[in-house]
């Protein structure tokens, strides 16, 4: 009872805080506001004693991406231009994508079922040839390294791949920023 209470208090969290996030103007608090949000889902991910996505959610979404975030307004503007056009149809394709995803869970096993097919064929798998296949005595480190280890690499090229490119973008827009003609009125010469 107490977890599920946990849950549901982080989940209603989670969203006030997307809903505030949806409604400030000012980027330093949307970048603010959105590293409260990857801690607040780490700290999910912990309740659902998912502690390695939990960890990789606070070092990337929280960590990584709010330095990146925070670098990016050094160089670009402090507030949200207002938009021109009609949100209608993000909000609609928003709808549909939620809708998609909560029909492609319908058939999802239920959280912990001891019949779900995880449980009865690959755990069971992993377990039993983990140490004499990789040699490595804790299973959930068998399973990252190895057997997921294609898996892993790919994201973490992601990530890093992610990194350079922002980076890259911040280091053009310096420069850019530098070499461009300083802005305001000019003052007629005499």
């Amino acid at each position: 009872m107490i977890e599920t209470l946990v849950n549901i208090t982080l989940f209603l969290m989670l969203v006030a805080t997307a809903i505030a996030i949806s409604q400030m103007h000012r980027l330093f608090a949307v970048v603010m506001l959105s590293g409260v949000f990857s801690l607040l889902t780490a700290l999910l991910f912990v309740a659902l004693d998912a502690v390695d996505v939990a960890f990789t959610e606070a070092a990337v979404g929280a960590g990584i991406s709010t330095v990146l975030m925070l670098g990016t307004i050094a160089l670009t503007a402090r507030t949200v231009k207002p938009s021109t056009r009609p949100q209608t149809i993000p909000l609609i394709v928003v709808f549909v994508t939620g809708a998609a995803l909560i029909y492609g869970t319908m058939d999802m096993p239920n959280f912990g079922d001891p019949l779900a097919p995880a449980q009865v064929h690959v755990r069971p798998e992993y377990i039993e040839r983990s140490v004499e296949q990789i040699d490595v005595p804790n299973i959930v480190t068998a399973i990252l390294a190895s057997y997921r280890g294609f898996d892993t690499m790919g994201e973490t090229a992601v990530v890093f791949t992610a990194g350079i490119g922002v980076l890259a973008l911040l280091s053009g827009l310096g420069r850019r920023r530098r070499k461009a003609p300083p802005r305001g009125p000019q003052e007629p010469k005499a």
